[in-house]
């Protein structure tokens, strides 16, 4: 786990930005940020979560890409702390995918990994 936690931090890429961006537009609510979490389970033993959410909790911290907030939970930051969300786009669909410099592997389909 991550001890910096405190010090931790989740980058969006520009590709993130735009899609997320736009989605929130179609939502019509300004206030929604991108919330990114981590809870058990998935092939690999943790699962990436997305969601929309308008409250910023005790234990969250917010960053800020853009037009965009992403929020995160402290204890999902110990995993994530330095990771990417991409957003992705080929002949099998589109996704938001998770680099991760925490996961020792991950899942093909990449929404778990381990630790």
């Amino acid at each position: 786990m991550n001890a910096n936690a405190g010090t931790a931090t989740i980058s969006l890429s520009e590709r993130a930005v735009a899609r997320v961006a736009e989605m929130l537009s179609q939502e019509n609510q300004g206030d929604l940020m991108l919330r990114i979490s981590v809870s058990g389970g998935g092939c690999s033993g943790f699962q990436y979560g997305f969601s929309f959410d308008d409250a910023v909790n005790a234990d969250d911290r917010v960053f800020q890409h853009g037009p965009v907030k992403a929020v995160v939970d402290e204890m999902s930051l110990e995993l994530l702390g330095g990771a990417v969300v991409d957003y992705v786009e080929d002949l099998v669909g589109s996704s938001f995918q998770i680099k991760n410099p925490n996961a020792a592997s991950s899942c093909g389909c990449g929404s778990s990994f381990s630790i």
